[in-house]
C-alpha cells in the first residue's frame, strides 16, 4: 500500500519533467521547420580571395591571435609570416594582401569583443 503513494507523486513528477524539456524543445526550434544555414562568420576569407590570399588570410588571423593573446602591439608588420612568407615568390604580395586583411580583421573582431 506504501508503494502506491510513493509511486503515484514520482510519476506526476516524472511527468512534469518530460513535458517541460519538450516544451522548451519546441520554443527553441524553427516556426517554419527549416533550419537556417549559418551565414560566413568574420573569419571567412571574402569570396573573391585566389588560394594563396585565403592561406594569407587565415594566417593573418592566426597571427593577430597570437599578438593579442601574449599582448602585443597590433602591428601586421612585426609578424615575421607577413615580413618572409613561405610562398612562391611570384604570390608572395597576394599572400601578404590576405595576411594584412585576416590580421586587421581578427584584431578589430578581438578589440571589439574584448571583455
Amino acid at each position: 500500500m506504501r508503494l502506491k503513494w510513493f509511486a503515484f507523486p514520482v510519476l506526476a513528477v516524472t511527468a512534469g519533467l518530460i513535458g517541460t524539456s519538450a516544451s522548451t524543445a519546441d520554443a527553441a526550434a524553427p516556426q517554419n521547420g527549416a533550419y537556417v544555414q549559418d551565414q560566413p562568420g568574420w573569419d571567412a576569407p571574402p569570396a573573391e580571395f585566389r588560394e594563396v590570399q585565403r592561406q594569407g588570410f587565415h594566417d593573418g588571423i592566426e597571427g593577430a591571435r597570437k599578438d593579442f593573446d601574449h599582448h602585443r602591439m597590433p602591428d601586421v608588420k612585426n609578424r615575421e609570416e607577413f615580413r618572409h612568407p613561405h610562398v612562391d615568390p611570384a604570390v608572395r604580395e597576394d599572400y601578404r594582401e590576405g595576411f594584412r586583411r585576416g590580421y586587421e580583421m581578427a584584431m578589430h573582431h578581438m578589440m571589439d569583443h574584448q571583455q
